[in-house]
Parts: structure tokens; sequence; C-alpha cells
């Protein structure tokens, strides 16, 4: 980011990328501008409640309770550019999202190509923190096919300006966070208890949660035509639709979620 807090972000959509070690950035679709749209992404979107869900206290069994402060202490750790096992969890989500492309290093322009800000994207967990890192890979890893699409913008009639992967990953990480309530010590809405007795069956619970919601983001972005101004409103929309699908009576795992059914392997 340079000294009058413009910075480069990569929101055009991605026609490929040159699948060898002669990176250049010209092959990056990007635009200079200010990127205040996806810092409000990061405070307005998530941190809104839903005043239909009814905050009461709920008791947790101890199953339930362990998960959720091994979750917790999940979310306390930040992402450290100086620890070697955060810096191969970044080397690792570039080359299962550009395996034929050499990084030349973890601070270089070629991370524009996956939508972070700039060329540093320790800069942009701040948000997320190292959760956000292992979302990205669980989805990469577990879901390729949907991460792969999402990432290439493979699917549908796009915008000519897209929303940028990585940093729209860290929002997605963020937002259900703030949903979920999960810094809480005990759920106080429906809505986390239901979450948290899923948890207790699949530890997994919340990185597929992050799986869902972010190919349901897409598909939202797809329904409403929106442009890269129009994010907050497709995470409003996003929010709102998994609140409606969470509370369905028969949802007893995330796999009976109709949006689970838009992931592909």
């Amino acid at each position: 980011m340079g000294e009058s807090g413009e910075s480069s972000v990569a929101v055009r959509r991605i026609h490929g990328l040159d699948r060898g070690s002669n990176y250049s950035p010209s092959s990056a679709y990007v635009v200079t501008g200010s990127t205040a749209w996806i810092g409000k992404g990061l405070s307005c979107v998530c941190a809104q409640g839903r005043e239909s869900v009814a905050r009461i206290p709920f008791e947790l069994t101890p199953s339930q309770e362990e998960c959720l402060q091994k979750l917790q202490r999940r979310l306390d750790v930040v992402y450290d550019s100086t620890k070697v096992e955060h810096q191969e969890a970044l080397r690792a989500l570039w080359y299962v999202a550009f395996p034929e492309v050499e990084l030349r290093g973890l601070i270089t322009e070629q991370w524009k190509e996956m939508g972070w800000q700039g060329k540093d994207p320790s800069t942009d967990f701040r948000g997320g923190g190292f959760i956000s890192l292992e979302n990205l890979l669980f989805f990469a890893r577990t879901f390729p096919k949907s991460f792969h699409d999402l990432l290439q913008k493979r699917v549908g009639d796009r915008s000519l300006w897209e929303y940028p992967f990585a940093v729209a990953g860290v929002n997605i990480t963020f937002m259900l966070i703030q949903m979920l309530d999960l810094r809480a010590a005990k759920p106080r809405t429906m809505m986390g208890a239901l979450f948290l007795k899923i948890l207790a069956e699949d530890e997994r619970t919340f990185d597929l949660l992050y799986c869902i919601t972010f190919k349901l983001m897409d598909h939202q972005w797809l329904t409403m035509n929106a442009s890269y101004m129009d994010f907050n409103a497709v995470m409003k929309a996003t929010r709102r639709q998994l609140e409606r699908e969470f509370l369905l009576e028969d949802i007893q795992r995330l796999e009976d979620m109709p949006s689970f059914r838009l992931l592909l392997r």
C-alpha cells in the first residue's frame, strides 16, 4: 500500500495464469484504487446482529463446552509471519491454488492473482486471524472443484469488476464468527446452540460451514448480478440465507442444508 493509502486489488475476472515459472504481474487483472469498501465489509456487514433470532441462555454439555473452547483457541491465533507453521500454510495455499506456478516469495506481487489487497497477504489476515487461512486451505483440499471455480470465476455470467477471492474469504470467516457469536462463553442464540450441537458431533463443522458459505455467497453474487460495490449487500443476503437454512427443523448436520448441494468436489 502506498503513502496515499491506495492499493492494487485483484477484482477483475481472472482468465488464467502462465503455467510455468515465468510469472508476470501483467497477467493479472487489477484495479488501482481505494480498498475502503473491503474494510467496510469486515465491520458493517459482519458485526450486525439478527434481532429476529431471540437471545436466550443455553446450557452446554461437557462435550459441547470442550468443542467450543477448542474452536475459540483457534480463533485466538493471529497470523504471525515469523512462524514457520504459518509461512508453510501460506505457501501450501498458493500451491493448492496454482500448483504449476512457482511462488517467488511470501511477499510478492503474485499474491494479487489470488485476490489479496497487496503483495503481502499477512496484512489481510487481521480481520480473520490464522483460522481464515486454515479455512481457505480446508476449502481448497476438501472441495477443489468449487474452490477453483470460485478462484477463477468460472461459473456464471460475471460482472466486469469481480470480488477479490482471498479477501472475500477472510470476510466470510469474520462474518461466521460474528453470526454464531463464537467468542461468547456459551451460545446466546438458537443458531449458536444448533451450531455447537453439530460441532460436538464433527469438529470440522466450522470449516465445513465456511465452505458452504463461500459457495453460497458466490451463488448470491450471481443471482444479484452484483459488482464489487455490491459486496456488502451480497454478504448480508448470504447471512440471511444461512440463518434461514440453519433454523430449518430437519437440519441435523451441515450436509442437510440446501446450500450444501452447491459444493462440488
